[in-house]
C-alpha cells in the first residue's frame, strides 16, 4: 500500500511516467509549432515585401514604357525632318525658289512643333563641350578659337525624348592646334 501512496490517486507509476512523457512531448510539439509559426510569419513578411518591390518595379517599367512609347515613330520622323531641312538649305541657294523655300520652312517648323509637343527636343551641341552621351564625333579639327573637345560644327542634329537620346548629334570636335603655324 505504500506504493499507492507515492503515486497520484488512480495512476500507477507506469501511467504517471507515461503522462509525464506525454506532457513533455506536448510541450516540445508546442515549441516546435511556435517555431514553425514564427518561420511562416517571417516567410509571409518576406513575400509581402517581395510583392511590394515587384509592384513598384512593374509600375516603373509601365511608366517608362508609356513615356518612351513614341520612340520608334519619332525615330522614323527624324530623317523626314532632315530631308526637309536639306531642301530648305538647297532652296536658300537658289534665287528663284523663294516660294518653295517659304513652304519648306513652314513644313520644317510644323514638324519641329510636332516633335516638341511629344517631348522630342533638339540636342543643343554647337560650341558646347563634347559629351559622348549626346554627341557622336565624326571628325576632329584643330582650332585656335575654341578649347579642345568643344563642338565646332554640327553635321547632323541630334534629338532626345525626355532624357533618353533618340539620335546623337553628329559633330566635329576641336583639338589643340598643331605645333608650328597653328594649321595642319
Amino acid at each position: 500500500m505504500k506504493d499507492e501512496d507515492a503515486t497520484a490517486p488512480g495512476l500507477d507509476s507506469g501511467e504517471a511516467v507515461e503522462a509525464l512523457e506525454s506532457a513533455v512531448t506536448a510541450v516540445d510539439e508546442a515549441a516546435d509549432l511556435r517555431q514553425e509559426l514564427a518561420a511562416a510569419k517571417d516567410r509571409a513578411l518576406r513575400l509581402q515585401a517581395e510583392l511590394d518591390n515587384y509592384r513598384k518595379r512593374m509600375r516603373k517599367e509601365m511608366d517608362d514604357e508609356r513615356r518612351y512609347a513614341q520612340l520608334p515613330l519619332l525615330a522614323d520622323l527624324l530623317p523626314v525632318l532632315d530631308n526637309v531641312n536639306r531642301a530648305v538649305q538647297a532652296a536658300e541657294k537658289s534665287p528663284d525658289a523663294s516660294g518653295l523655300l517659304a513652304g519648306f520652312k513652314m513644313v520644317a517648323q510644323q514638324l519641329e512643333s510636332v516633335l516638341s509637343r511629344h517631348h522630342c527636343t533638339r540636342i543643343d551641341a554647337l560650341h558646347r563641350p563634347f559629351d559622348p552621351h549626346l554627341h557622336a564625333a565624326i571628325m576632329q579639327q584643330p582650332s585656335n578659337e575654341y578649347p579642345p573637345n568643344t563642338v565646332i560644327q554640327v553635321a547632323q542634329e541630334g534629338y532626345q525624348l525626355h532624357d533618353r537620346v533618340l539620335r546623337p548629334a553628329q559633330v566635329i570636335v576641336s583639338t589643340q592646334p598643331a605645333d608650328g603655324d597653328g594649321e595642319e
